[in-house]
């Protein structure tokens, strides 16, 4: 018989990273909450000389043992944890049977689940009838499926038939995704990509086996498009993404990307078979676990949730926000080009290197900054050795952050090509893309992940780059992740959401505490908000940040009352009285006023930074 939620004692996970395995061990205590009990690291081993994934996730579940045979935390079971038996991941029960007899208290797990990213991940290419229409929709269910967007064709991309033939043929998708036309549409345009793809005849990265194609494009168009790809391409079809111009309908491609991936990648990946078969539930793909455990918790929460996970070489950008029917859509995106190592000098480029020696609080001749990222990217793992270092590489993350969310935004918006009514402004705008989902006055909580985000000396200087990147709007909650378990939760989140909650709140995510945001602008030194309650009273005045002192789990009855010309959230002027909670950095009063901006040549710039990082009680560069 399968595991209820409350038989359930001792739960591993794992995540095969690229580069590491990470294994996590969560246990339930003497008062029946679910905790993080340990957590254990080793290389991946997906490629030469091992080429067996599975001697990483064992070699990471023994370092779990080995940590604690030392030391556990209070309410647990002292001992070191038999978790590994023979090279294979030691299980209670497996598909209703007893594969291991639990010989004693710290004997085996009852749930193992596992999320992967190795050997590249889930590589595919989308492609659609129109751009900015089918095109995109499909873009939205392969990020959101956690892939890796290679390339998106369209019969208006402005490439001619022969190039994206060549295109197709030299990235080697895993999976392609092909959409376009309502149902009942358009026909001859979906042929004519399907005949560029048999054209193309693209092999799969792993294996010999045929190339699966989704197809997710009109109804009417599926059995012609089945008889153009032909016997040599495994053709998958499901339900149209875009039915009709005003609706959108993502889940069952979705859905079916998870199939392919569990059955062309990671069955073709040396050594998955073998840990398809010691998992409990299936391997998911690791952007996906982030997102579905997201998705679940802003769905249970009742929130909008901004996240970021910024890396070496990529940033994934996760929101799920309230649409215009009061439901909750999930949106991901992936920057390839924009990370704080290998795509350091993308960033660089990107956003010029004005913009980001403006952020640092000391003079410095922009040369320098250049050269030193230039270091950087020679020699990626390195770290900041001095705390100029580390400034100059906190100002590169505010600039890397800010264009990934303006990729997001632009991504994550309304359908094109729906009649929307508009009004006398809006009637001259010339842009169909729809509006961004994306909006900053609804956000309840920003959760930063990364290493410098995450790994940051101290968590004012993380709260201060999300301030500075996202510039967040009325009353926000920011946090951090505090060593990326979000995959690992987001799996578990799937067959067992109270376990992944309880970890998630209490282990996971660090909060620096409720930060208020005034909108609107005014001259330095003029009234922007007063904060009043429990003995507090703050005056601040515009240009400034204030922090009230206030730990995690404390909470205060403010009331937060802008000046005339400024919004927290009921309008101009209008006061909002709410129970705020404060964290590792406390409430935080954010009256530089929205939106900001920072500008390298402004003679009061460094003075402005040196002023912003005191409010922190952050240290000053000499």
């Amino acid at each position: 018989m399968a595991l209820m939620g409350h038989d359930i004692r001792r739960i591993i996970a794992t995540d095969c990273g690229s580069t590491t395995t990470k294994a996590i061990l969560i246990e339930r205590n003497d008062q029946g909450e679910y905790r993080l009990v340990a957590r254990g690291e080793a290389p991946t081993t997906v490629e030469k000389p091992f080429e067996d994934v599975t001697l990483g996730v064992v070699n990471s579940i023994t370092e779990l043992e080995d940590i604690t045979a030392v030391e556990v935390p209070e309410g647990y079971k002292v001992g070191r944890r038999t978790l590994v038996e023979n090279g294979t991941v030691k299980r209670v029960l497996k598909e209703g049977k007893e594969t291991f007899k639990s010989s004693g208290e710290n004997d085996a797990a009852d749930l193992y689940v596992s999320t992967s990213s190795a050997g590249g991940g889930l590589q595919m290419m989308v492609t659609g009838v129109v751009k900015a229409m089918s095109a995109e929709s499909a873009e939205r269910a392969a990020l959101g499926a956690g892939a890796i967007l290679m390339d998106t064709l369209s019969v208006d991309d402005g490439r001619k038939d022969y190039q994206k033939v060549e295109r197709l043929r030299q990235l080697r998708p895993d999976i392609i995704l092909m959409s376009g036309g309502t149902d009942g549409g358009n026909v001859d345009l979906l042929v004519e990509m399907a005949e560029i793809v048999r054209r193309a005849d693209p092999k799969p990265r792993f294996g010999d086996m045929k190339l699966p194609i989704i197809y997710a494009g009109n109804k009417d168009a599926s059995d012609k498009v089945k008889a153009v790809v032909g016997e040599e391409i495994e053709l998958h079809v499901t339900p149209n993404l875009r039915p009709s111009m005003a609706q959108e309908n993502l889940g069952p491609a979705r859905e079916e990307i998870h199939e392919m991936f569990l059955e062309h990648v990671m069955q073709q990946a040396p050594g998955y078979s073998k840990l398809l078969d010691w998992t409990s539930e299936e391997v998911m793909a690791t952007p996906n676990a982030v997102g579905k455990l997201l998705k679940e918790y802003a769905e249970n929460e009742k929130i909008n949730v901004l996240g970021v996970d910024i890396g070496g070489a990529t940033t994934d950008v996760f929101s799920v926000f309230l649409n215009k029917s009061g439901e909750r859509i999930y949106n991901r995106t992936v920057s390839a080009n924009l990370g704080m190592s290998y795509s350091i000098c993308n960033v660089l480029k990107e956003a010029g290197i004005e913009n980001i020696a403006r952020w640092l609080p000391f003079q410095i001749d922009p040369a320098e900054v250049r050269n030193r990222l230039r270091n950087k990217m020679i020699r990626p793992t390195t770290i900041p050795q001095t705390y100029e270092d580390l400034l100059i590489e906190h100002a590169v993350s505010r600039e890397a952050l800010r264009l990934a969310f303006i990729h997001h935004k632009s991504l994550a918006r309304d359908l094109t090509g729906q009649q929307q009514q508009r009004d006398v402004g809006q009637i001259f705008n010339q842009d169909e893309s729809g509006q961004t989902l994306v909006k900053m006055m609804e956000l309840d909580m920003v959760i930063g992940s990364g290493g410098v985000l995450s790994h940051a000396p101290r968590r004012a200087q993380s709260a201060l780059m999300m301030m500075d990147a996202y510039q967040p709007e009325g009353i926000t909650m920011l946090t951090v992740d505090s060593i990326f378990m979000m995959p690992h939760l987001g799996v578990l989140s799937q067959h067992f959401y109270e376990a992944a909650k309880q970890v998630f709140e209490y282990d996971c995510i660090v909060k620096c505490g409720h930060c208020i945001a005034p909108v609107g602008v005014a001259k330095p030194g003029e009234a922007c908000v007063t904060v009043r309650g429990e003995g507090i009273n703050e005056v601040v005045p515009f240009g400034e940040i204030r922090v009230i002192p206030c730990d995690r789990k404390e909470f205060k009855d403010l009331t937060i009352e802008p000046a005339k010309g400024f919004d927290v959230g009921e309008g101009a002027g209008k006061a909002v009285t709410r129970k705020l909670e404060g964290g590792t950095v406390g409430i935080i009063i954010d009256a530089r006023g929205r939106p900001f901006d920072v500008k390298l040549d402004d003679p009061a710039r460094i003075g402005n930074l040196r002023k912003w990082l005191e409010a922190f009680g952050l240290p000053l560069p000499k």
